[in-house]
């Protein structure tokens, strides 16, 4: 009877370690992710998952050529050390670099930078250039949405080290590149604040002011302009054929801007060598300079030292004509020397103004000029003439008639 009990027990073990190792089997079998590396096996590719990740609203983003910060008189110009050509090229260069900045975050649509804020986007960056030597660059930004609701206004400046110029890996590298990093973060961080409706609300306002700006009778009703921010009030229908001819013709702007979009760029480009020479020439030059003021200013006070000796000592005269002569003569002796320090700090301030002349040299070889644009799109064609500005404006008037030719195409216009 034992015996039949042990073999009963023995027989339950050897099915269990069967069981158990047939089921380590179909675990081996079944497992996808037990081997990090290596080719999956056939059966993992029919693992499908129904798990979807929401999409973000990403919006386009207008950055106009920044504001120069020229205050138009070119007697300010010399005082401040400002090259107005040389300014003019940075408005257009900070402007393509801060859309390459605000592209490397991977946060937003299309990134544009355009000749002024009249462009369509959803949101737009203006910047003022405060300040820019080689050393130290500043500028101002404010940043808003199509609404009208303002997300940034703040100054963002850098300071040049002086090692950068000493360090070979910075080689070929811009010293104000930092700067952009640190405004297309807060811009970024300003992003993170507004919820997915509000962003996609601004899409549909985007839309709907630039119908506005054809035909504001027919867009202005969705929305109540008498707020700040602008509120959308409804939403037009899909297959509404006014909003829908609007869309199209927004699609044929947005394409005219990112051609303009190779020129900033080869702009951007062309002054690269240039530029890159003028920043660490104009380095360079303010650091003498500076030491050049510093000088004078020593020179002078030590001048204006010994004429002060020179006076007290002869006012000191006691009658004596030994002594009265050998003070006169320390007296002129001091003088003299007062007069030559002061006329040294002199040459300072020229070896000064010697410099700041050389970085302005170096500003007026850098050329804005941007090449005339012929657009072809579809089975029309237009010639952009003039300036940057002004092709874009002929363009935005190109757009308009289209509109009006088909709105009304039995007319000729």
């Amino acid at each position: 009877m034992k015996m039949n009990k042990f073999q009963t027990a023995k027989k339950f073990i050897v099915y269990l370690l069967i069981f158990s190792h047939f089921l380590a089997g179909c675990a081996t079998t079944g497992s996808q992710n037990t081997v990090k590396a290596g080719p999956k096996t056939s059966s993992s590719y029919d693992v499908k998952t129904t798990e979807t990740i929401p999409v973000a609203t990403k919006l386009d983003v207008i950055i106009p050529v920044f504001d120069p910060g020229l205050s138009g008189n070119s007697k300010d110009y010399k005082e401040d050390g400002i090259w107005p050509e040389l300014r003019r090229a940075e408005a257009n260069r900070f402007a393509y670099k801060l859309k390459q900045a605000l592209d490397d975050s991977k946060q937003f649509g299309a990134v544009r930078v355009t000749p002024d804020e009249t462009a369509s986007g959803d949101l737009y960056v203006l910047g003022k250039i405060e300040e820019s030597d080689g050393q130290d660059v500043e500028f101002d930004l404010s940043v808003v949405d199509i609404s009208g609701k303002e997300w940034l206004d703040k100054s963002f400046d850098h300071e040049v080290e002086e090692d950068f110029y000493t360090n070979t890996r910075n080689s070929g590298n811009d010293p104000y590149a930092p700067v952009f990093k640190e405004a297309a973060d807060a811009i970024v961080k300003a992003l993170n604040k507004r919820s997915a409706s509000e962003l996609d609300d601004l899409q549909y306002i985007a839309d709907l002011r630039f119908g506005a700006s054809f035909n504001d009778a027919a867009f202005m009703e969705y929305m109540d302009t008498n707020r700040n921010p602008i509120k959308l009030v409804s939403k037009p229908s899909d297959n509404d054929p006014l909003f829908q001819r609007v869309k199209a013709i927004r699609v044929r702007e947005q394409l005219f801007v990112d051609n303009l979009q190779q020129n900033y760029s080869s702009f951007s480009q062309n002054m690269d060598a240039s530029y890159l020479r003028w920043q660490e020439a104009s380095f360079t030059e303010k650091q003498l300079r500076e030491e050049a003021e510093s000088e004078s200013l020593m020179k002078t006070l030590g001048g204006i030292a010994l004429i002060a000796l020179a006076i007290a000592a002869a006012a000191s005269s006691d009658g004596d004509s030994f002594n009265d002569s050998a003070l006169d003569a320390g007296a002129i002796a001091g003088g003299l020397g007062g007069a030559l320090l002061i006329s040294s700090g002199f040459e300072s301030r020229e070896e000064a103004k010697f410099h700041q002349d050389a970085i302005n040299e170096i500003g007026e070889s850098i050329n804005l000029e941007l090449a005339p644009q012929v657009i072809s799109m579809e089975d029309e064609t237009v010639e952009l003439t003039g300036n940057i500005q002004e092709q874009f404006t002929q363009w935005r008037a190109f757009l308009k008639r289209i509109y009006d030719q088909e709105s009304t195409p039995e007319v000729a216009l």
